[in-house]
């Protein structure tokens, strides 16, 4: 059974319904407090792991350069080795053709002399043969003009 309402009775009834409404005013700022609370860990994990992530892509990307830079200097190397043996291959080469063209060139020498040599002999032998051919028409023309002279 509901008792009559008295001036006395509501008052204090609005009493209950204000301690009430403060109630439950302060759970929901405690809940939303919770919440922020929640929010705020959610958000500090989020950039705490955002930063964790980042640093680990900053060690990733800096392992990867060294690994790049020493492969680069790896290929200088390679690439440098390879001028380096083709210009002592060049030199070589160029050693050996100078002293090819060295031994030809005596050669070459040793012939023209010698070719100049047997020419000069032949040269001799022809002026030598002249000679004795001519001399020999001498004889032959003296002894011709001493049998038509008798």
């Amino acid at each position: 059974m509901s008792m009559p309402s008295s001036p006395g009775n509501r008052g204090h009834e609005a009493g209950l319904d204000t301690q009430r409404e403060l109630r439950d005013l302060k759970n929901q700022v405690v809940a939303m407090r919770e919440r922020l609370e929640m929010a705020n860990t959610e958000q500090e994990t989020a950039v705490v792991r955002a930063v964790s992530d980042a640093a680990a892509e900053a060690v990733l990307l800096k392992s990867t350069i060294t690994a790049l830079r020493e492969e680069l200097e790896t290929e200088r190397a390679r690439r440098d080795e390879a001028v380096t043996a083709a210009v002592t291959q060049s030199q070589d080469l160029i050693v050996q053709l100078k002293g090819t063209v060295a031994a030809l060139r005596d050669e070459l020498e040793r012939r023209e002399a010698g070719a100049q040599e047997s020419l000069a002999q032949a040269r001799a032998a022809d002026r030598s043969e002249i000679a004795q051919l001519q001399a020999a028409i001498r004889e032959l023309r003296e002894a011709l003009e001493s049998v038509h002279s008798q």
